[in-house]
């Protein structure tokens, strides 16, 4: 996190708001927790890696931050559910949803295998919409909230080698705009944000050429970093500014997507 975590100046876009972070230890996942929480929210980091997220709130705790975390594997039904359960009992309800897990690796189509492609899609969509569904009776309780979707450019554009990826990414931007119609008469917000390049750990596992051939092509000639998508985030949380977004997706991406 560029932001340092002993600098608690916040300005409260969030104030009092009860978040949860689904991949919240992962690097685009801590610069959301890090930036909700220096607003003034009380966030959960419900992840996988469950050390990574200790060590997250940990560190938030001690500046000053309202944070804890929960176990979650978003590709086991009972898992998500529970992971709710608990994240409803130490926030005392919900507000906002932020789906922020997923995995991505590259491979030619041709070479896919069934097992490779399942994996990519439970990560990125299944788990998606297993959040989602055990998230929005908790937002209906409270008369509403907001669920923001971590998607991808590569979900609009397309990449070679990342078929199974862009399908996956494609997918949560089909359901967000889906749900966006369904759930706005009661006032639940539905929303995506699709970085670009971002360097993070995942990108690092990309090959030279996909890396080279995507700086390439972006007008402002640089990945992003993950504190760079974390304010579109916060946009979608915050009121009013989020108030009349429903069904977008937001474009962090380097130019990468122009619409």
């Amino acid at each position: 996190m560029n932001e340092s975590l002993t600098s608690d100046s916040a300005c409260g876009a969030v104030q009092g708001k009860r978040i949860v972070v689904v991949g919240g230890a992962g690097a685009i996942g801590k610069a959301i927790v890090n930036l909700l929480t220096l607003e003034g929210a009380a966030v959960v980091i419900a992840d996988y890696n469950a050390g990574a997220a200790r060590t997250v709130v940990e560190k938030l705790t001690d500046a000053g931050r309202i944070a804890s975390s929960v176990a979650l594997d978003i590709s086991d039904e009972g898992s998500v559910r529970r992971a709710f359960e608990e994240t409803s009992t130490q926030l005392g309800g919900l507000d906002v949803l932020v789906n922020s897990a997923g995995v991505i690796n590259e491979r030619p189509f041709t070479e896919l295998t069934l097992s490779q492609w399942n994996e990519v899609v439970d990560l990125n969509l299944t788990g998606v919409f297993l959040c989602c569904r055990e998230a929005i009776p908790l937002l209906r309780r409270e008369g509403g909230g907001r669920i923001i979707n971590i998607a991808s450019q590569v979900g609009q554009r397309g990449r070679e080698r990342l078929t199974h990826y862009a399908a996956a990414k494609a997918g949560v931007i089909g359901l967000t705009k889906a749900l966006a119609r369904e759930l706005a008469p009661e006032g639940i917000l539905v929303n995506a944000v699709a970085p670009g390049p971002i360097d993070t750990p995942f990108s690092a596992t990309l090959s030279a050429e996909t890396l080279a051939a995507t700086a390439g092509e972006l007008p402002l000639r640089r990945a992003g970093v993950p504190e760079e998508v974390a304010p579109s985030v916060l946009l979608l949380a915050s009121e009013p500014g989020g108030n009349l977004y429903v069904g977008q997706t937001l474009g962090p991406n380097s130019g990468d997507v122009m619409l």
